[in-house]
């Protein structure tokens, strides 16, 4: 078996985004090295400062060196046949794969991982990064960040692992069945294996432990997976894939319950690379605030995340629509509710111009205590319900708790309990601040399965459910 020990120099952390600077090729036959190549690459776009002072090669160095599809038959001819072999594989592979496509070579080979098995091989030390691992294990580098100085080095500490493999990690990962190079270097295959194929939600740690990524999932083990198969060039697989040292995760019953505590726990932790993404917001929202005379007036505007409102709307015509049945069923003023700068109804009927009129004269403490009575009429016939559906085991429900039409409480009850009364079921639930996006998977859910869902009602003691 020939192995080929990669090193290379680049102009940035991502394959798509980044030039390659420089390429070292040591093939070894289990034994020692037999051939070499190695020779600076120029990327075609500048090279950053920060990479300039880390590694010594700079615009001019590179001026006259060959483009990569320039050397790429020759770069592709040493590794056919061969176990590409780095320290933190994935990085050195995804950009020669990317660039020898690019100059029109598929690449495929089996990999070998220099961290991932120094870790097996030498458990216990206190850095991974070769610097310091070869401080630990006596190996002298020299030409530190450069291509063929890292090269040398990786090539001795693969000859020192294989003397020390006396466990057979080694053909292991090799196997055609192992997965485990697709794993980022620090990432313990065990945290990989003993992840459940269920729903629910899981968390990226980085070295300190910190949760640097939430997910949800409706199979966690296959979309773990999915983090680390193929070879993406773009920068969040790059950087991201670095810093997981550990997974762990939390088990749902259904992936409603996953997608809400999914959402609940980004808002909590702010991880690190969830910050792209993006949940719809409301777009419009029914406000109160009080006239120049004291009368509080009411008005449907867009929604403003820092201001306070009475209910959200994702379209306009549903907020207008809310506010002109308010006006008739609680005869409040037509003309101190409006929609943007408009009045609310147009071309107002007698019956409305008649009721306005007479509204118009009640003194504003009145007036104002009609609008409250409406409006707490209003927030009482929103819809309180729960959703009970699968749980974690065969021996509990699910149970979602909306109660006046925000979601408050969720949890899981035992099926073995003999709960009836609705403050004791409620009390078995968990408190949970909800938002738009999270009521509007609730209600989307209720509607698409209605059979699931159950009304609360205050004077019964149990639950009764919706007709359909």
């Amino acid at each position: 078996m020939r192995y080929a020990i990669v090193d290379i120099e680049t102009t940035g952390g991502y394959a798509s985004g980044s030039g390659i600077t420089e390429i070292a090729i040591l093939i070894h036959d289990g034994t020692s090295v037999i051939d070499r190549y190695e020779t600076l690459i120029n990327p075609g776009l500048p090279i950053p400062f920060s990479i300039q002072a880390l590694t010594g090669i700079d615009d001019e160095m590179v001026a006259n060196s060959p483009a990569f599809d320039k050397v790429a038959d020759q770069v592709y001819q040493m590794l056919s046949g061969c176990v590409f072999i780095a320290h933190n594989v994935n990085f050195d592979y995804s950009f020669i794969k990317y660039h020898l496509q690019a100059a029109g070579y598929e690449f495929s080979a089996p990999k070998l991982c220099t961290v991932r098995l120094s870790r097996k091989i030498k458990p216990g030390l206190s850095s991974y990064s070769l610097g310091k691992l070869c401080d630990a294990l006596a190996i002298l580098i020299e030409n530190r960040h450069r291509a063929g100085g890292d090269a040398d080095a990786t090539a001795i500490l693969f000859s020192k692992l294989l003397t020390w493999d006396t466990a057979g990690h080694i053909p292991m990962m090799l196997k055609k069945t192992s997965k485990e190079q697709q794993l980022p270097p620090n990432l313990p295959k065990e945290d990989f294996t003993n992840l459940p194929s269920c729903p629910g939600v899981y968390y990226f740690l980085d070295m300190a432990g910190k949760e640097i990524y939430v997910g949800k999932a409706l199979n966690i083990r296959k979309r773990v997976a999915s983090h680390f198969s193929g070879h993406n060039p773009n920068p969040q697989r790059q950087h991201f894939l670095r810093s997981i040292y550990a997974i762990r995760y939390e088990s749902c019953g259904t992936e409603l319950m996953a997608l809400l505590l999914e959402a609940a726990e980004i808002k909590r932790l702010w991880p690190l690379y969830n910050r792209a993404m993006k949940r719809p917001e409301p777009k419009f929202a029914l406000y109160s605030y009080e006239d120049f005379h004291g009368y509080r007036r009411l008005a449907i505007g867009k929604h403003g995340k820092y201001h306070d409102c009475i209910h959200v709307f994702n379209r306009e015509s549903d907020g207008i629509r809310m506010l002109r049945k308010l006006v008739i069923d609680f005869g409040l003023s037509a003309d101190r509710c409006s929609y943007g700068r408009y009045p609310l109804f147009s071309s107002e009927s007698e019956d409305i111009q008649k009721l306005s009129t007479e509204i118009q004269l009640l003194n504003p403490q009145d007036y104002n205590t009609l609008v409250e009575n409406a409006l707490t009429k209003f927030t009482e016939n929103l819809p309180s319900f729960v959703i009970v559906d699968t749980g974690r085991n065969t021996d509990e429900n699910s149970c979602i708790w909306v109660e006046k039409g925000r979601l408050s409480r969720i949890g899981y009850l035992s099926n073995q309990s003999d709960l009836t009364s609705l403050s004791d079921i409620k009390e078995m639930l968990k408190p949970c601040t909800s938002n738009h996006y999270m009521n509007q998977l609730i209600f989307s859910y209720a509607e698409k399965y209605p059979l699931k869902v159950k009304r609360l009602m205050q004077e019964m003691t149990n639950f009764q459910e919706i007709p359909e």
